[in-house]
């Protein structure tokens, strides 16, 4: 009988929460990868269905964005492409600013579109951001797949296009752009489950933080006293060095490549602690 009551039971699994601040926690979300993998399947099936054009419209978004920047930007206000074809200039930054934009947007909503499920069934929550990431992915690849055939349809047309070898670090920055996204959103998700006046500002600020970066216009034209406000920003070295590296238009430097990789990090890294600290008590105040 002692040793019944002695006995130290033990379980498969053991739900509790996280008392150490600098616990990921990581490898409990590898455990739940075929749920990782469920929600990108939901997130991309549920974009198109019950739509006419379906996936098309991966591709329609950038093309009619592509034409209203080439004539509004190129045209009207005539700014500088430092001489690069006006529709793969804007292409190239539409199609990264879509990915971050896209991804940033909906990791930001995470507790507050989630809010049902959360409080329903305990899986890692971190899994829910993850997926939109890696579900956004998918279309940035069908719309990367349409600004390569811009690109080679100019690249045998155009002798100003002077592609280098920096393609070969394009998936580089492609990670650097996930990463960057999911660790803003992470933070601005989890400030929204007590200040809800931030979901209305997020439209306005994304907007504005486009015009911050050089998807419009080349960062050779801005001026050199306020061009440390643009550099400030980690999407400003990603995009001029994928002009770069496709178009050989654009700046690219080692080193604010490297301080953005660095800054990217940071703020992914606080972006994963400050989200395990806000889901442990999110459903009180949400």
């Amino acid at each position: 009988m002692i040793d019944i009551l002695t006995k130290k039971e033990h379980w498969d699994d053991i739900i509790s929460s996280k008392h150490n601040l600098l616990s990921l926690n990581l490898q409990e979300v590898w455990r739940y990868r075929d749920l990782l993998l469920m929600f990108v399947k939901r997130d991309f099936v549920t974009f198109y269905k019950q739509t006419i054009l379906g996936p098309i419209w991966f591709f329609v978004q950038p093309i009619f964005t592509t034409i209203i920047y080439t004539f509004v930007f190129g045209n009207l206000a005539q700014i500088s492409t430092d001489e690069a074809p006006p529709i793969l200039f804007y292409l190239a930054g539409i199609t990264c600013w879509n990915y971050f934009a896209d991804s940033f947007n909906k990791t930001s909503t995470t507790f507050v579109s989630n809010q049902a499920i959360f409080g329903k069934v305990y899986f890692p929550r971190l899994i829910i951001p993850l997926s939109i990431v890696t579900s956004n992915l998918m279309k940035f690849g069908i719309q990367f797949g349409l600004f390569l055939g811009v690109w080679m349809y100019y690249l045998l047309t155009n002798s100003t296009i002077h592609p280098n070898i920096g393609i070969l670090i394009v998936p580089v920055l492609i990670l650097m752009m996930a990463c960057l996204s999911l660790g803003t959103g992470l933070i601005i998700t989890s400030l929204t489950t007590k200040y809800r006046d931030m979901t209305f500002l997020l439209q306005f600020a994304i907007q504005l933080l486009m015009y911050g970066t050089p998807v419009i216009y080349p960062l050779s034209t801005v001026p050199s006293e306020y061009k440390w406000l643009v550099l400030i920003n980690p999407m400003t070295s990603i995009i001029e060095t994928f002009k770069h590296a496709f178009i050989g238009k654009g700046t690219f430097e080692l080193n604010q490549l490297g301080i953005s990789f660095l800054l990217i990090t940071i703020i992914l890294f606080l972006g994963i602690i400050i989200f395990n600290r806000t889901e442990k008590n999110f459903m009180d105040t949400v």
